[in-house]
This record gives structure tokens, sequence and C-alpha cells, in this order.
């Protein structure tokens, strides 16, 4: 069901973005690398959490950037990670195949300025198999995102 809504998602805006389904897994960082012959980096993942005033929110970083508790802290204040039941709740898609495309319920989508040093990236679709090679400034572009700068450099 989830990579039909980011498919219905891309039929919205009116974006003709081929979904990549591979017959591997790709829930993970290197996993999507290994499979779709790129570096970590290229790999966008899309990271929830829940913030100390109780928002949501996604954060779409780079496959080898880290979270900066302190810039994280500054920029957003206190928050952690949710957990999977929550995230799919959300989301929509299953843990590995989180992206901020055709989601279940509006979230803010905020961009890792990691991000910037690539000229196309590729997010998961929706599904642990699953993505879409597009850049960083189209991913904005469709979910209204915010730029941040709150990783460490890989």
């Amino acid at each position: 069901m989830s990579l039909q809504s980011v498919r219905a998602f891309f039929a919205a805006k009116q974006l003709d973005l081929p979904i990549i389904e591979l017959e591997v897994s790709t829930a993970t960082v290197a996993l999507a690398a290994e499979a779709h012959g790129v570096e970590p980096g290229r790999i966008a993942k899309t990271l929830s959490f829940r913030l100390g005033d109780g928002r949501a929110i996604l954060l779409v970083a780079s496959g080898d950037a880290r979270i900066d508790n302190r810039k994280f802290k500054d920029a957003f204040g206190k928050g952690r990670m949710m957990d999977a039941d929550d995230v799919v709740r959300m989301t929509g898609h299953p843990v590995g195949g989180v992206c901020p495309f055709g989601l279940a319920e509006p979230l803010p989508v905020y961009l890792d300025s990691s991000l910037r040093k690539y000229d196309e990236v590729l997010p998961a679709a929706g599904a642990v198999h699953s993505a879409v090679r597009i850049s960083p400034e189209q991913i904005a572009a469709l979910t209204e995102g915010q730029w941040v700068d709150v990783c460490q450099a890989a």
C-alpha cells in the first residue's frame, strides 16, 4: 500500500518519476548503496523524530551523515527518534522504506544540508526494496521541505 501512496503522490504532482523496484532489500543505507551501485552518501535516508513539544517531523539526510546532537537541539529543541509503530502509523511506510512522499499524515519535512553536495540522491519510495533518483532541490520543492544544518560532516 505504501508504494502505491508514493505513486499517487507523484501522479498528483504530475511528476513522471520512475520508481525503482529491486529484488533485494534496500532497507539500510549500506544495502541500498550496494544495490544501486552508489556511495552511501547518495542514499537519502528519512529519519522520523518526535520533538519535546510533541510535534513529529521528518528529516532527510545524506546516508553517511550523523545527527549532531547540539545542532539538532539548537534547531528543534529536544527530540527523539520515533519507535517503529509510530513511524508506520504516521508515515504509512515501513521502517526501511520511509520517505517524505505519499505520507499517511501531513508531516513537516526538513532536509539536512548534507544532501546539497549531490546533484542526485536516492530516497526510498515507500517500500524496503524501492527508491527514486531525484535531486535534493526537487525533494524540497515537492515536500515544501525546509533546509537545516543538523548533521555532522561524514
